[in-house]
């Protein structure tokens, strides 16, 4: 493909249309479910911590064909490839749209993320591949700014979705998007798609890696419900994982044709920066989940109005990506990583002091700030990742780089949902043991709330807010420590060579 001039006028700006609708779509729906969980969960009568399975489904499976787009792209041709994922892609969302309980719906997404592996990283080399040389940097600045922009829209849009029509049109309306994408790339660069090769596939290392990272996920997500490790069931997943994952290092290490080239580890940039963009988006993703979450459980606000509260982190992203992206060469790339920590921590801190009386202005504001952070933290730890990466290997660490992310969000989901419920039992433990209804200091407080005879309940109701608000600060205040952390781990990596990475050079 890289033997085809570069396009120009109208069929280069259809052609950024087409990919980026792609991109768009699968973006959106990595964030679109997150505040329709509790209207799901209650449609398929579940609990919401089951209902978190629709979200880490799909980050799960797209996570495990992350690392096979390389070999995918050989086998079928790039833009071939792209295309059958997006159609593909439309089909599974439609699926899920029509699941009639839970098991269905999440192996449609199971089928969602799947297809939607190759997706990302194929419209980013297909712009590369097609821009001028010179606006190159321009392709990278439209291609992330849509990326950026469908998580804004994701939890306004699914929350309107659920509040005024129903759940399932969250999935249908990727119908018409996902054909018009696949359509125009199809049609204005479909000629061009990249020669197929006959590459053997690591079969036994694709094996082990869905077993070892199925495992570990199932693990996570129902650790808690099955009370972790007290668990037959769980202690099994442990072992099954830990035995998988293990074998897997070994043996893709020693593999001709690796399905995950772990080798890449021995650079000190990526490994630096591929361990702090999982953890940072791990802290990040979590946060993401429990803050609509807590709005609707515990402060009365619909779908909608979570969504609104939830979106403000992305608008100030979608003006800075391009003046970032340009500037970012001009500091040292850990400068702008340490800057963006500084700002997660700090509004992470801000956030650990909410109570119950906390505004939609005064929620709004630190997530609008936090968009400062957003800017500054995936574009410059990427480059700085890829800093030392040859470019004949780029497409295999980019790979990795986005397997090791993603599955960190999904971890996040399980991670921060059984932290929040643990620490929620815990406040409500002590709050308890503190306060009944029986005690003339706490009638004398909250008056006829807690008179004993006739509102022990809504005294209950009041404890428990209470200690479900301590439990999101708690959240809230560990994520806080954890991006300090990350402030000064930041500075182990190297500054790239020359002052910036080779970014444009090969993304994938």
């Amino acid at each position: 493909m890289t033997n085809h001039p570069p396009l120009h006028g109208p069929t280069l700006i259809l052609l950024t249309l087409g990919l980026s609708l792609g991109t768009f779509m699968q973006v959106l729906d990595t964030s679109i479910a997150n505040v329709s969980l509790p209207a799901i969960s209650g449609d398929l009568a579940v609990s919401p911590n089951q209902g978190t399975w629709v979200i880490t489904s799909f980050a799960v499976s797209n996570a495990i064909a992350l690392p096979l787009t390389g070999w995918l792209s050989r086998r079928f041709g790039d833009v071939r490839l792209f295309v059958l994922s997006t159609l593909l892609f439309t089909l599974a969302s439609w699926l899920c749209g029509l699941a009639p309980s839970l098991p269905l719906l999440i192996a449609a997404r199971v089928l969602q993320g799947a297809v939607a592996g190759p997706m990302i990283p194929l419209s980013q080399s297909l712009l590369l591949n097609n821009y001028p040389p010179e606006k190159k940097g321009l392709a990278l600045a439209l291609w992330s700014m849509t990326v950026i922009v469908a998580p804004i829209l994701g939890p306004i849009l699914g929350g309107w979705i659920t509040d005024n029509i129903n759940w399932p049109w969250i999935f249908y309306i990727n119908l018409p998007v996902g054909l018009l994408s696949a359509f125009l790339t199809w049609t204005l660069i479909g000629q061009r798609s990249s020669v197929i090769e006959v590459v053997p596939i690591d079969k036994l290392g694709l094996v082990l890696l869905v077993l070892g990272v199925g495992a570990l996920q199932i693990l996570l997500d129902k650790g808690n419900e099955l009370d972790w490790f007290a668990s037959g069931t769980i202690v099994t997943l442990a072992i099954v994982s830990a035995v998988a994952l293990s074998v897997l290092v070994v043996w893709e290490l020693t593999d001709r044709h690796p399905v995950v080239d772990f080798h890449l580890f021995g650079q000190r940039n990526f490994l630096v920066g591929t361990v702090i963009l999982s953890v940072g988006y791990l802290v990040f993703f979590g946060n993401v989940v429990i803050l609509p979450l807590w709005l609707q459980t515990n402060m009365g606000y619909t779908a909608t109005w979570a969504g609104m509260a939830a979106a403000p982190i992305g608008i100030l992203p979608v003006f800075m990506s391009a003046l970032v992206g340009k500037n970012m060469h001009k500091l040292d790339l850990r400068v702008w990583a340490t800057f963006s920590f500084a700002v997660f921590a700090a509004v992470s801190f801000w956030n650990s002091h909410f109570n119950t009386d906390v505004s939609f202005q005064q929620i709004v504001i630190p997530r609008l700030l936090m968009g400062f952070g957003v800017a500054t933290f995936f574009v410059p730890l990427t480059a700085l990742t890829l800093a030392d990466i040859p470019p004949h290997m780029m497409a295999s660490a980019t790979g990795l780089s986005n397997f090791s992310r993603i599955l960190a969000g999904s971890f996040g989901t399980s991670l921060s949902i059984t932290l929040w419920e643990r620490r929620t039992d815990f406040h409500h433990s002590i709050l308890t043991s503190h306060i009944s209804a029986f005690d003339p200091a706490v009638a004398n407080t909250f008056g006829s709330l807690a008179d004993p005879v006739t509102d022990p309940a809504l005294l209950d109701q009041i404890i428990n807010q209470q200690a479900v608000l301590m439990a999101t600060n708690d959240i809230f205040w560990l994520s806080g420590c954890f991006f300090v952390a990350l402030m000064g781990v930041v500075w182990l990596a190297r500054p790239p060579r020359h002052g910036h990475a080779p970014v444009v050079n090969g993304a994938h």
